[in-house]
């Protein structure tokens, strides 16, 4: 009886949390490339260079990863071919444990991005995290032989076709557009000026000693009261630092204009990297661009690209708009394109589009009227 129940936990706790993960990750896949890209990075410096390799391919590589824990997850569900899927399973949790310590233990990658944005995790409760998983996924490997599939053959290749395919098509539909729902800082509702600020004061918690008892207050006592101050602790840590820390804005002189974006209605063109840049929708970005113009809504485009780079290609296709300089890793967090566009009014986010599904400029005033 016992080892039935633990069978079933084992399954649904294991299946669970990876259809759980590989879900929040499909929703935003290019979120996923980012943290692969900067795993690789820190792989080709600290490992062999030929990590390098992989960072073209990391869209690619993350898709299949991403689409492989929802598939394994829902095969353990049904008991799908137990022997393959939960080999696949061991092997994927060695390596994401290693991947996990090597994290924590040389304080290398921050946020892992087990839960995408999520569910933060600190590369420690990452790491003990996939410890506890892979208890049961042994478990799971070491009876791997006694479980008899939920469907037959047929119908269990059928069922487990269709998860791939679903898998996929979603992985691809928030690729060529955005995330299904928005977990980042700049989602659309969001005042970006209070991001930027301390979500909570501080709360601290003092510790005492009188006459050899410790004491634990929220206020400071004095030691002419006889406290003996020992020691404090912030009690809502996470909680006192701002949502956003980095968003900085630079026109082409060096100056800060980071004010000036969150002043009446501002259309963001972002434009991340020229180079990766796809070209296909300009023609309507333009269009945009020109609509809206002669209207109170200001058009300007964010680029990390050199300041030659950015002009060249802004002349080249003919997009009238002045540009500003911003971290490469903030606006791939602000919209998940290149190029992608933003509507901010007086600081709260009204709208973003991925490229390929640039607004008209009537829809872009509609949303500030």
């Amino acid at each position: 009886m016992m080892q039935k129940v633990i069978d079933q936990f084992s399954r649904f706790f294991v299946g669970g949390l990876f259809i759980f993960s590989g879900l929040i990750k499909l929703n935003d896949p290019v979120g996923t490339q980012i943290k692969l890209e900067e795993y690789f990075e820190v792989f080709s410096q600290d490992i062999a260079s030929f990590f390098h390799v992989f960072i073209p391919y990391a869209l690619e590589i993350g898709l299949f990863l991403v689409v492989l824990e929802v598939v394994l997850g829902f095969a353990l569900l049904f008991k799908y071919k137990m022997n393959i899927t939960t080999w696949l399973l061991l092997l994927l949790m060695i390596f994401f444990t290693a991947l996990t310590f090597y994290s924590a233990y040389f304080n290398k990658v921050t946020d892992c991005g087990c839960f995408g944005d999520a569910i933060k995790l600190t590369p420690w409760q990452s790491f003990w995290k996939d410890i506890v998983l892979m208890v049961f996924v042994l478990h799971l490997f070491w009876y791997r032989k006694k479980y008899s599939p939920v469907f037959y053959t047929r119908e269990g290749n059928i069922v487990m076709g269709s998860v791939t395919i679903v898998a996929i098509t979603l992985g691809i539909y928030a690729i060529r557009h955005l995330p299904f729902i928005d977990f980042r800082a700049y989602k659309i509702g969001n005042n970006i000026p209070q991001q930027m600020q301390p979500q909570e004061q501080a709360i601290i918690e003092y510790v005492f000693e009188k006459e050899g008892a410790k004491i634990k207050s929220q206020k400071y006592l004095m030691p002419a009261d006889g406290y003996t101050y020992v020691e404090s602790k912030v009690l809502n840590a996470d909680k006192t630092l701002p949502k956003i820390t980095d968003y900085n804005v630079l026109d082409a002189d060096g100056q800060d204009v980071t004010q000036q974006t969150f002043e009446g209605s501002k259309l963001l063109i972002i434009i991340g990297n020229v180079e990766k840049a796809s070209t296909s929708n300009l023609n309507a970005i333009r269009e945009l661009i020109n609509g809206v113009e002669q209207t109170t809504t200001k058009v300007m485009i964010l680029t990390s690209s050199s300041s030659q780079d950015i002009d060249a290609f802004r002349h080249q296709h003919q997009l009238a708009a002045p540009f500003y300089f911003v971290d490469a890793t903030v606006l791939k967090t602000i919209v998940r394109a290149n190029p992608g566009i933003t509507l901010w009014h007086n600081g709260v986010v009204k709208g973003m589009w991925h490229h390929n599904d640039t607004p008209t400029a009537e829809e872009i005033l509609k949303l500030i009227e």
